[in-house]
């Protein structure tokens, strides 16, 4: 286990996920009865913030998790499979300069996922997001703004649809 990571003794880290270890002091936490499935990827990337899960939270397969600027996951959230977490923003303004070599842009804040949150297959959370106590994001979906408690939302960029009864 490397330095920065904590994996609480009754969460389940399969040994096909892949969690590399921070160069600037990023901190991955997988809190208890938490599950990081197979061929998840956490990488601290973008910025120094940290990633840290809650107690009973399932990250599913494929999911790829960046550091950029810190993730917060609540309790009892479920993330499906093949999605995108990306507290981090590429610069690319400068023409003269190949977007590979301008770095990162300020953070909008990272991305906070409060408990009870279902995040359906195939959907991107971006860096200022935050998904509130409750709430459903459809399959597919793009977040880059609050999403408000016990909300179903879909689409790209996702909007409201309706709300938990």
């Amino acid at each position: 286990m490397h330095k920065g990571l904590s994996i609480h003794p009754t969460a389940t880290v399969s040994e096909f996920a892949d969690i590399e270890a921070s160069v600037r002091g990023s901190r991955i936490v997988v809190g208890a009865y938490s599950m990081v499935d197979s061929f998840v990827k956490i990488k601290p990337a973008g910025g120094s913030g940290d990633v840290i899960i809650g107690k009973s939270s399932y990250i599913n397969s494929g999911t790829v998790i960046y550091s950029g600027e810190g993730i917060t996951i609540g309790d009892n959230v479920l993330i499906a499979a093949n999605c995108t977490l990306a507290p981090v923003n590429h610069a690319y303004k400068k023409r003269d300069t190949p977007i590979i070599k301008q770095g990162f842009t300020p953070g909008k804040g990272g991305i906070t996922i409060e408990d009870d949150v279902w995040i359906g297959a195939g959907s991107v959370i971006l860096d200022g997001a935050i998904l509130r106590k409750g709430c459903v994001v459809g399959a597919g979906s793009v977040v880059n703004h609050e999403i408000p408690e016990y909300s179903i939302n879909v689409g790209s960029p996702a909007k409201l649809i309706g709300y938990r009864e």
